[in-house]
């Protein structure tokens, strides 16, 4: 099997129920959700296996989860496949979030992406996700999708966050607040 096929060289592609073109808000969409799963996939690559093993399970299952994103994205029309993303995804999300979270120390101030290696990468996740959301809200105002994506997007993108100062706090890397900042969080109850 040759892994090029020619039928893009006109600038449509295929999506699930037909061609679209390739510069489409629904490519764009998933396009920028397959991107999200890219940079997760170097985020990973840059955890040590012992101290973030838990963590590195979780967000495995993840980027399968974005591919899940993706195929419901490029469904054309309502009625040719299943949704796979899920309700009980984004509450699996919530739940990730705050068994993460009670690692971390409380904070007030908003946080500048960065610290560890893996944190910073998880924070570059974190904004791509932002903008695939941004997209998926683009798309939706058009054509029929799944909410449950852009429930699932808007979730993820907190668990992101979560996980940067997780892995910033695991390595014993302080966060560094934003210095122009009020407080603006409230401590954990």
């Amino acid at each position: 099997m040759n892994i090029y096929t020619r039928t893009g060289d006109a600038g449509q592609t295929s999506v699930i129920g037909g061609r679209v073109d390739k510069d489409d808000i629904r490519v764009e969409a998933y396009g920028t959700v397959d991107e999200l799963n890219s940079f997760l996939g170097q985020a990973v690559s840059f955890m040590d296996k012992g101290c973030f093993e838990d963590l590195r399970e979780d967000l495995l299952q993840i980027q399968h989860e974005l591919f899940d994103c993706g195929s419901d994205l490029a469904i054309l029309q309502k009625g040719e496949r299943t949704f796979k993303v899920t309700a009980g995804m984004v509450d699996a999300l919530e739940v990730w979030i705050d068994k993460y979270d009670a690692e971390t120390a409380d904070i007030t101030r908003f946080i500048l992406p960065g610290g560890s290696k893996a944190s910073s990468a998880l924070h570059v996740c974190r904004t791509v996700c932002r903008r695939a959301e941004r997209r998926v809200v683009t798309l939706a105002r058009t054509k029929e999708i799944n909410p449950e994506v852009r429930r699932y997007l808007n979730r993820l993108s907190d668990l992101f966050f979560t996980v940067a100062r997780t892995a910033n706090f695991r390595e014993g890397v302080s966060d560094v607040e934003y210095v122009r900042s009020a407080e603006v969080f409230k401590p954990k109850s």
